[in-house]
């Protein structure tokens, strides 16, 4: 069942995150989404630190959407530090990002991003391309155990 498959949500910015929450909604994305807010805040998230220890036996998300300029730590460091450790090398992340910078897209692709998609600035283009991050991150694509 999709809706117990798990979204973490990585943005800094409020207005970018009602947006994506909105979007979910609207594209009728039954999903739990976890929010966080800081590429730290990403990472002890992922890794069950800090705040987070008490989810040591929670699975990790199903996937990671992630901004790129994130306060604190990088989204670029945030998915390096995920691919290099066994036991997140494989979760897949989504960037979900405003840059249509060159360098960003070579260098989410280099860290072992899944996907590279930029913000439609248009709601109705948003809501459609979060349903298809849905269709195929939760519904098609076999995740990992």
């Amino acid at each position: 069942m999709t809706a117990d498959k798990k979204i973490l949500l990585v943005e800094d910015n409020p207005d970018d995150e009602q947006l994506t929450l909105i979007a979910l909604q609207k594209g009728r994305v039954k999903n739990h989404v976890d929010v966080v807010r800081d590429g730290a805040e990403a990472l002890d998230y992922i890794f069950r630190r800090g705040e987070f220890t008490a989810k040591q036996n929670d699975p990790l998300p199903t996937v990671v959407l992630l901004d790129l300029n994130l306060p604190k730590v990088s989204g670029i460091e945030v998915l390096r530090q995920i691919r290099e450790n066994a036991g997140t090398k494989t979760l897949p992340v989504v960037i979900l990002t405003s840059s249509r910078e060159e360098r960003d897209l070579i260098d989410g692709y280099s860290q072992g991003a899944n996907s590279y998609i930029v913000k439609p600035v248009d709601i109705a283009q948003f809501t459609h391309a979060i349903q298809q991050l849905q269709l195929y991150w939760l519904v098609l694509n076999e995740a990992r155990a």
